[in-house]
């Protein structure tokens, strides 16, 4: 597994060492000693399996008790998966990065504690896997805006096309009234 920090270096993605041939492919998608030898020394207490449907935006999702780490990929189709560090003491607050994470890329992308989290379904559907630190409490979920311009997500979004998004995203926080981390 290679493990690359990206410009906001706690968010990690993750390349796997695919072994493939005309039967198919294997990968390690999960090495507890190898994530911890890269600095992601992470127990899992939950894991989650959505599908969604081309032009769902799903996001900006993040805990602010029960705070949840995420490791997500993709196992079907294609997403562009975007993290927004929300700790007021780092020097990356209200910054974001975003990947295009596929099945075919297989790439995994290490969210830890303190970020919001969400994507972009891009193709005709996406099935979304991804391990959780602490369990899923409704009382302490919270929800940025996923298109406060003081972020300036840059999503590929179709032209002409607006997401289509749950009524809990539509009502997202801007960052400047979110709850955020110390």
């Amino acid at each position: 597994m290679e493990f690359q920090r990206t410009e906001i270096p706690d968010v990690v993605l993750i390349r796997p060492k695919i072994f493939g041939d005309p039967r198919g492919f294997f990968f390690e998608s999960w090495h507890e000693d190898k994530f911890a030898a890269a600095g992601v020394p992470e127990k899992f207490v939950q894991d989650n399996h959505s599908r969604s449907a081309q032009h769902v935006l799903r996001g900006l999702h993040y805990q602010v008790r029960q705070t949840q780490g995420k490791l997500v990929r993709v196992v079907g189709g294609s997403v562009f998966d975007v993290a927004v560090d929300l700790r007021r003491s780092s020097p990356t607050f209200g910054r974001w990065v975003g990947f295009e994470l596929s099945a075919e890329n297989c790439l995994s992308l290490w969210v830890p504690p303190g970020f919001a989290h969400g994507f972009l379904v891009l193709s005709q559907f996406a099935d979304f896997v991804y391990r959780c630190t602490d369990f899923w409490a409704p009382a302490h979920e919270r929800t940025l805006l996923w298109n406060d311009p003081d972020i300036g997500i840059t999503w590929p979004l179709q032209a002409g096309v607006d997401p289509v998004l749950s009524p809990k995203d539509e009502e997202g926080l801007c960052l400047r009234n979110a709850e955020c981390f110390p």
